[in-house]
């Protein structure tokens, strides 16, 4: 069943003595805005984990496989695509000028109707075999901490080597240091949008919405790690017009949500040192609110 409603929602998540989402660029501490101090996560590392809990759940098998998976070679998908329409002899050749129009525009079908992700959240897949662009109705935004954050440094030691070189360079002391980052305790709040326009030009459908639901509601309880800490989804709230256009502006409706830490706490290092207040009065017309956590 096709979409016929605008959605924005907000999304709460905490994490307590773990790193949710380390940068490369600064020996993979946690993210962070250099000038407020505040935690940042990246929209790609929230998709990701929707990504596989869908994965787990649908077992990678059409129409919920998973395009932009570990050890995926995305070429191998497209070429798949195009043996599924039929389009095998455009495979040959140079790779360059593989795909006519109408060609493409089957293989985008194809991809959209088997790969769950491509059909949520878009993908760029014009790279080798082409299979065009798809731009997808579910966007999210960075997810940023209500207060700043500290990020803390732990050495580490390993009792092991990993081969008799190394234990021959160490004399007899097996034991190698490292380094190991994570933050007391940080609550961030995240938001996104789902189009029905989108929605209908790759069939992202109702079972796909409820789907993506019960993802952002159950992801961190199959993420665990000793990395992350102990993450939680602690609130999504989800505000549906009752048109495709959409009944009010996202963002009037995103300052109804409100995460404060409480006035009696002076260093946060739980849920319980904040408070979330949703303010339901006056919604706009045609406006519906759906608290799913």
């Amino acid at each position: 069943m096709s979409l016929n409603n605008r959605y924005d929602f907000v999304l709460v998540f905490d994490v307590r003595d773990g790193n949710p989402n380390g940068d490369p660029d600064a020996g993979n501490l946690p993210r962070l805005d250099a000038e407020s101090g505040h935690g940042l996560v990246t929209d790609v590392s929230l998709k990701r984990k929707v990504r596989n809990f869908v994965g787990l759940v649908k077992a990678e098998t059409p129409p919920f496989d998973i395009y932009v998976k570990e050890k995926a070679v995305l070429n191998q998908a497209h070429e798949k695509a195009y043996i599924a329409i039929g389009a095998e002899e455009e495979l040959k050749g140079d790779k360059k000028r593989k795909g006519s129009g109408e060609t493409v525009d089957k293989a985008r079908q194809w991809m959209c109707a088997n790969f769950f992700d491509v059909r949520t959240f878009g993908a760029v897949m014009s790279l080798g075999t082409n299979c065009g662009q798809v731009r997808g109705p579910v966007q999210l935004t960075f997810a940023r901490s209500v207060d700043p954050i500290i990020a803390q440094e732990h050495s580490i030691t390993r009792m092991a080597v990993a081969t008799e070189a190394e234990a021959e360079k160490q004399q007899g002391d097996n034991r190698t240091m490292g380094r190991k980052h994570t933050v007391p305790y940080g609550i961030y709040i995240a938001h996104g949008f789902v189009s029905s326009f989108l929605a209908k030009q790759t069939g992202f459908s109702e079972y796909d919405l409820d789907l993506l639901w019960q993802s952002l509601e159950q992801m961190f309880e199959h993420d665990r790690s000793a990395a992350r800490g102990e993450m939680a989804t602690r609130g999504l709230y989800v505000f549906k017009h009752e048109s495709e256009l959409g009944n009010a502006h996202a963002h009037s409706l995103f300052e109804r949500i409100k995460v404060k830490r409480r006035a009696d706490v002076d260093v946060p290092r739980s849920f319980c040192d904040y408070e979330i207040s949703v303010d339901e009065t006056g919604l706009p017309t045609g406006v519906t609110l759906i608290k799913r956590v």
